[in-house]
Protein backbone atom coordinates (compact mmCIF):
# COMPACT_ATOMS: atom_id res chain seq x y z
CA UNK A 1 0.00 0.00 0.00
CA UNK A 2 2.86 2.40 0.76
CA UNK A 3 4.25 2.01 -2.76
CA UNK A 4 0.90 2.91 -4.32
CA UNK A 5 1.04 6.38 -2.75
CA UNK A 6 -2.39 5.86 -1.20
CA UNK A 7 -1.56 6.20 2.49
CA UNK A 8 -5.11 7.14 3.50
CA UNK A 9 -7.54 4.75 1.82
CA UNK A 10 -10.88 5.86 3.27
CA UNK A 11 -10.56 7.86 6.51
CA UNK A 12 -7.84 9.95 8.14
CA UNK A 13 -7.51 7.38 10.91
CA UNK A 14 -6.14 4.94 8.29
CA UNK A 15 -2.83 6.79 8.39
CA UNK A 16 -1.71 5.17 11.67
CA UNK A 17 -0.69 1.71 10.45
CA UNK A 18 1.51 2.75 7.50
CA UNK A 19 3.14 5.46 9.59
CA UNK A 20 3.85 3.02 12.39
CA UNK A 21 5.71 0.94 9.80
CA UNK A 22 7.51 3.92 8.24
CA UNK A 23 8.47 5.77 11.40
CA UNK A 24 6.86 4.99 14.78
CA UNK A 25 8.21 8.26 16.16
CA UNK A 26 5.60 10.24 14.20
CA UNK A 27 2.45 8.87 15.86
CA UNK A 28 3.83 6.36 18.37
CA UNK A 29 3.20 2.63 18.66
CA UNK A 30 -0.24 2.71 20.29
CA UNK A 31 -3.23 2.92 17.97
CA UNK A 32 -5.54 3.74 20.87
CA UNK A 33 -3.36 6.61 22.05
CA UNK A 34 -3.31 7.95 18.47
CA UNK A 35 -7.07 7.54 18.11
CA UNK A 36 -7.86 9.18 21.44
CA UNK A 37 -5.63 12.16 20.69
CA UNK A 38 -6.97 12.97 17.24
CA UNK A 39 -10.45 11.48 16.97
CA UNK A 40 -13.82 11.38 18.69
CA UNK A 41 -15.73 8.12 18.29
CA UNK A 42 -19.28 8.87 17.25
CA UNK A 43 -22.36 7.22 15.79
CA UNK A 44 -24.37 4.27 17.01
CA UNK A 45 -22.02 2.02 18.96
CA UNK A 46 -19.30 4.70 18.88
CA UNK A 47 -17.59 3.11 15.89
CA UNK A 48 -17.27 6.13 13.56
CA UNK A 49 -14.04 8.17 14.01
CA UNK A 50 -14.40 11.92 13.50
CA UNK A 51 -11.37 14.20 13.58
CA UNK A 52 -11.43 16.39 16.68
CA UNK A 53 -11.97 20.11 16.26
CA UNK A 54 -8.64 21.91 16.09
CA UNK A 55 -6.54 18.77 15.49
CA UNK A 56 -6.42 18.86 11.68
CA UNK A 57 -3.42 21.21 11.58
CA UNK A 58 -1.32 19.06 13.92
CA UNK A 59 -2.28 15.82 12.14
CA UNK A 60 -1.38 17.29 8.76
CA UNK A 61 1.91 18.66 10.07
CA UNK A 62 2.93 15.26 11.43
CA UNK A 63 1.93 13.48 8.21
CA UNK A 64 4.01 15.93 6.17
CA UNK A 65 6.99 15.61 8.53
CA UNK A 66 8.17 12.56 6.55
CA UNK A 67 6.12 12.90 3.37
CA UNK A 68 4.90 15.33 0.77
CA UNK A 69 1.85 15.23 -1.47
CA UNK A 70 1.78 15.77 -5.19
CA UNK A 71 -1.30 15.00 -7.25
CA UNK A 72 -1.18 13.06 -10.50
CA UNK A 73 -2.33 16.19 -12.32
CA UNK A 74 0.63 18.14 -10.93
CA UNK A 75 3.20 15.51 -11.87
CA UNK A 76 1.98 14.04 -15.14
CA UNK A 77 0.75 15.46 -18.40
CA UNK A 78 -2.05 12.96 -18.91
CA UNK A 79 -5.07 13.07 -21.23
CA UNK A 80 -8.49 13.97 -19.88
CA UNK A 81 -11.02 11.47 -18.59
CA UNK A 82 -14.76 11.13 -19.02
CA UNK A 83 -17.21 9.11 -16.93
CA UNK A 84 -20.45 7.60 -18.21
CA UNK A 85 -23.15 5.82 -16.22
CA UNK A 86 -24.82 3.10 -18.29
CA UNK A 87 -28.13 2.30 -16.58
CA UNK A 88 -29.47 -1.23 -17.00
CA UNK A 89 -32.89 -2.58 -16.09
CA UNK A 90 -33.13 -5.83 -14.20
CA UNK A 91 -35.50 -8.40 -15.66
CA UNK A 92 -38.97 -8.47 -14.00
CA UNK A 93 -38.13 -11.69 -12.14
CA UNK A 94 -34.87 -10.22 -10.86
CA UNK A 95 -36.64 -7.00 -9.85
CA UNK A 96 -39.19 -8.96 -7.82
CA UNK A 97 -36.40 -10.94 -6.18
CA UNK A 98 -34.54 -7.73 -5.37
CA UNK A 99 -37.61 -6.17 -3.77
CA UNK A 100 -38.23 -9.32 -1.73
CA UNK A 101 -34.65 -9.22 -0.46
CA UNK A 102 -34.97 -5.51 0.37
CA UNK A 103 -38.14 -6.27 2.34
CA UNK A 104 -36.39 -9.07 4.25
CA UNK A 105 -33.38 -6.85 4.91
CA UNK A 106 -35.55 -4.10 6.38
CA UNK A 107 -37.25 -6.61 8.68
CA UNK A 108 -33.89 -7.94 9.86
CA UNK A 109 -32.63 -4.43 10.55
CA UNK A 110 -35.74 -3.61 12.59
CA UNK A 111 -35.33 -6.78 14.63
CA UNK A 112 -31.59 -6.44 15.23
CA UNK A 113 -28.90 -3.90 15.99
CA UNK A 114 -28.33 -1.35 13.23
CA UNK A 115 -24.55 -1.39 12.78
CA UNK A 116 -22.26 -0.79 9.82
CA UNK A 117 -21.50 -4.52 9.70
CA UNK A 118 -25.17 -5.50 9.56
CA UNK A 119 -26.01 -2.92 6.91
CA UNK A 120 -23.06 -3.84 4.70
CA UNK A 121 -23.89 -7.54 5.02
CA UNK A 122 -27.36 -6.86 3.59
CA UNK A 123 -25.81 -4.65 0.94
CA UNK A 124 -23.45 -7.44 -0.12
CA UNK A 125 -26.27 -9.80 -1.04
CA UNK A 126 -28.11 -7.10 -2.97
CA UNK A 127 -24.92 -6.21 -4.85
CA UNK A 128 -24.46 -9.85 -5.79
CA UNK A 129 -27.97 -9.92 -7.22
CA UNK A 130 -27.48 -6.83 -9.39
CA UNK A 131 -24.35 -8.52 -10.73
CA UNK A 132 -26.45 -11.46 -11.82
CA UNK A 133 -26.06 -14.18 -9.22
CA UNK A 134 -26.87 -15.35 -5.70
CA UNK A 135 -25.53 -18.12 -3.51
CA UNK A 136 -28.10 -20.33 -1.83
CA UNK A 137 -28.03 -20.44 1.97
CA UNK A 138 -27.13 -24.13 1.96
CA UNK A 139 -24.58 -23.96 -0.86
CA UNK A 140 -21.57 -21.97 -2.03
CA UNK A 141 -22.50 -22.53 -5.67
CA UNK A 142 -23.76 -19.34 -7.37
CA UNK A 143 -27.13 -19.37 -9.10
CA UNK A 144 -27.72 -17.07 -12.08
CA UNK A 145 -30.63 -14.68 -11.45
CA UNK A 146 -30.04 -11.92 -14.02
CA UNK A 147 -28.21 -11.28 -17.28
CA UNK A 148 -28.99 -7.56 -17.51
CA UNK A 149 -25.44 -6.38 -16.93
CA UNK A 150 -23.93 -9.19 -18.98
CA UNK A 151 -26.04 -8.23 -22.00
CA UNK A 152 -25.07 -4.57 -21.61
CA UNK A 153 -21.41 -5.54 -21.42
CA UNK A 154 -21.80 -7.79 -24.46
CA UNK A 155 -22.97 -4.78 -26.49
CA UNK A 156 -19.99 -2.73 -25.30
CA UNK A 157 -17.59 -5.54 -26.21
CA UNK A 158 -19.10 -5.76 -29.69
CA UNK A 159 -18.73 -2.01 -30.20
CA UNK A 160 -15.10 -2.10 -29.09
CA UNK A 161 -14.39 -4.98 -31.44
CA UNK A 162 -15.95 -3.09 -34.36
CA UNK A 163 -13.78 -0.07 -33.54
CA UNK A 164 -10.71 -2.31 -33.11
CA UNK A 165 -10.09 -0.93 -29.62
CA UNK A 166 -9.00 -2.79 -26.52
CA UNK A 167 -11.18 -2.84 -23.42
CA UNK A 168 -10.68 -3.32 -19.67
CA UNK A 169 -13.52 -4.80 -17.61
CA UNK A 170 -13.46 -4.60 -13.80
CA UNK A 171 -15.79 -6.63 -11.58
CA UNK A 172 -16.04 -7.40 -7.88
CA UNK A 173 -17.21 -11.01 -7.57
CA UNK A 174 -15.69 -14.20 -8.98
CA UNK A 175 -19.02 -15.49 -10.38
CA UNK A 176 -19.23 -12.24 -12.36
CA UNK A 177 -15.70 -12.79 -13.67
CA UNK A 178 -16.64 -16.34 -14.67
CA UNK A 179 -19.78 -15.17 -16.49
CA UNK A 180 -17.82 -12.49 -18.36
CA UNK A 181 -15.19 -15.02 -19.40
CA UNK A 182 -17.84 -17.40 -20.72
CA UNK A 183 -19.40 -14.58 -22.72
CA UNK A 184 -16.04 -13.67 -24.27
CA UNK A 185 -15.27 -17.28 -25.07
CA UNK A 186 -18.61 -17.65 -26.87
CA UNK A 187 -17.66 -14.65 -28.98
CA UNK A 188 -14.20 -16.20 -29.54
CA UNK A 189 -12.53 -13.10 -28.15
CA UNK A 190 -9.04 -13.52 -26.73
CA UNK A 191 -8.69 -12.01 -23.28
CA UNK A 192 -6.40 -11.73 -20.27
CA UNK A 193 -7.67 -12.10 -16.73
CA UNK A 194 -6.48 -11.37 -13.21
CA UNK A 195 -8.48 -12.50 -10.20
CA UNK A 196 -7.70 -14.04 -6.84
CA UNK A 197 -7.25 -17.48 -8.39
CA UNK A 198 -4.89 -16.44 -11.23
CA UNK A 199 -1.15 -16.92 -10.65
CA UNK A 200 0.59 -15.85 -13.91
CA UNK A 201 -0.37 -12.20 -13.52
CA UNK A 202 2.67 -10.71 -15.23
CA UNK A 203 2.04 -12.85 -18.29
CA UNK A 204 -1.63 -11.85 -18.34
CA UNK A 205 -0.68 -8.16 -18.35
CA UNK A 206 2.12 -8.63 -20.91
CA UNK A 207 -0.21 -10.40 -23.32
CA UNK A 208 -2.87 -7.70 -23.06
CA UNK A 209 -0.35 -4.90 -23.51
CA UNK A 210 1.59 -6.39 -26.42
CA UNK A 211 -0.55 -8.96 -28.25
CA UNK A 212 -2.87 -7.28 -30.78
CA UNK A 213 -5.14 -10.33 -30.74
CA UNK A 214 -5.77 -10.09 -26.97
CA UNK A 215 -8.36 -7.36 -26.92
CA UNK A 216 -10.07 -7.57 -23.52
CA UNK A 217 -8.67 -7.55 -20.00
CA UNK A 218 -10.93 -8.83 -17.20
CA UNK A 219 -9.89 -7.95 -13.65
CA UNK A 220 -11.24 -8.45 -10.15
CA UNK A 221 -11.18 -5.06 -8.49
CA UNK A 222 -9.54 -6.22 -5.25
CA UNK A 223 -6.65 -8.01 -6.99
CA UNK A 224 -6.16 -6.33 -10.37
CA UNK A 225 -6.11 -2.72 -9.26
CA UNK A 226 -2.56 -2.35 -7.99
CA UNK A 227 0.81 -2.09 -9.66
CA UNK A 228 -0.11 -3.01 -13.23
CA UNK A 229 -0.26 -1.01 -16.44
CA UNK A 230 -3.13 -1.46 -18.89
CA UNK A 231 -2.58 1.52 -21.18
CA UNK A 232 -3.20 -0.60 -24.28
CA UNK A 233 -6.83 0.31 -23.57
CA UNK A 234 -8.38 3.72 -23.01
CA UNK A 235 -11.81 2.46 -21.93
CA UNK A 236 -12.63 0.74 -18.65
CA UNK A 237 -15.99 -0.79 -17.79
CA UNK A 238 -16.90 -1.18 -14.13
CA UNK A 239 -19.24 -4.16 -14.17
CA UNK A 240 -19.56 -3.89 -10.38
CA UNK A 241 -17.90 -2.04 -7.50
CA UNK A 242 -16.87 -2.77 -3.96
CA UNK A 243 -16.98 -0.12 -1.22
CA UNK A 244 -13.26 0.70 -1.10
CA UNK A 245 -12.21 4.15 -2.27
CA UNK A 246 -8.63 2.89 -2.58
CA UNK A 247 -9.65 0.00 -4.86
CA UNK A 248 -11.77 2.36 -6.94
CA UNK A 249 -9.07 4.98 -7.50
CA UNK A 250 -6.32 2.43 -8.06
CA UNK A 251 -8.38 0.52 -10.63
CA UNK A 252 -9.07 3.71 -12.60
CA UNK A 253 -5.36 4.52 -12.61
CA UNK A 254 -4.50 1.32 -14.51
CA UNK A 255 -5.38 2.96 -17.83
CA UNK A 256 -4.87 6.62 -16.86
CA UNK A 257 -1.13 6.65 -16.27
CA UNK A 258 2.22 7.23 -17.96
CA UNK A 259 2.07 5.85 -21.49
CA UNK A 260 -1.57 6.72 -22.09
CA UNK A 261 -2.08 9.09 -25.01
CA UNK A 262 -5.83 8.91 -25.52
CA UNK A 263 -8.77 10.34 -23.62
CA UNK A 264 -9.83 7.74 -21.04
CA UNK A 265 -13.44 6.69 -20.65
CA UNK A 266 -14.93 5.00 -17.58
CA UNK A 267 -18.26 3.24 -18.04
CA UNK A 268 -20.28 2.23 -14.97
CA UNK A 269 -22.93 -0.47 -15.34
CA UNK A 270 -25.60 0.43 -12.79
CA UNK A 271 -28.85 -1.44 -12.15
CA UNK A 272 -31.62 1.17 -11.95
CA UNK A 273 -33.24 1.77 -8.56
CA UNK A 274 -30.77 -0.43 -6.68
CA UNK A 275 -27.84 -0.15 -4.31
CA UNK A 276 -25.57 0.14 -7.35
CA UNK A 277 -26.52 3.80 -7.59
CA UNK A 278 -25.70 4.49 -3.95
CA UNK A 279 -22.38 2.63 -4.04
CA UNK A 280 -21.20 4.58 -7.09
CA UNK A 281 -22.32 7.93 -5.69
CA UNK A 282 -20.60 7.28 -2.36
CA UNK A 283 -17.34 6.47 -4.15
CA UNK A 284 -17.57 9.55 -6.37
CA UNK A 285 -18.31 11.72 -3.30
CA UNK A 286 -15.63 9.94 -1.23
CA UNK A 287 -18.32 9.38 1.39
CA UNK A 288 -18.77 6.75 4.11
CA UNK A 289 -21.29 4.39 2.51
CA UNK A 290 -22.22 2.57 5.71
CA UNK A 291 -22.86 5.86 7.51
CA UNK A 292 -25.05 7.09 4.64
CA UNK A 293 -27.18 3.94 4.70
CA UNK A 294 -27.53 3.94 8.48
CA UNK A 295 -28.54 7.61 8.51
CA UNK A 296 -31.14 6.96 5.81
CA UNK A 297 -32.58 4.05 7.77
CA UNK A 298 -32.84 6.11 10.96
CA UNK A 299 -34.51 8.90 9.01
CA UNK A 300 -37.24 6.47 8.01
CA UNK A 301 -36.04 5.97 4.43
CA UNK A 302 -35.24 2.69 2.72
CA UNK A 303 -31.42 2.58 2.42
CA UNK A 304 -31.45 -0.15 -0.23
CA UNK A 305 -33.55 1.60 -2.87
CA UNK A 306 -33.31 4.89 -4.74
CA UNK A 307 -36.91 5.07 -5.87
Amino acid sequence: MLLTGTIITNKAIDVFSPYKFLNPAVFGNSFYAFRNRYFDMTGYGLHVPVLKTGMAKELTRRIHSIAFRATKAECLDLPETTEIVRTVLLEPEAQHLYLDMVHDSMIQLREGEVTATNVLTRLLRLSQLTGGFLCQDDSDLPVSVSEAKLKALSDIVDSSAEDERKLVVIARFLPEIDAIRRMLEKKRINYSVISGEIRDRDEQVRRFQTDPDTTVFVGQIATAGLGITLTAADTMVFYSLDYSMSNFEQAKARIHRVGQRNLCTYLYLVAAGTVDEKVLQALIDKADLARILIDEYRAGRNPFQTK
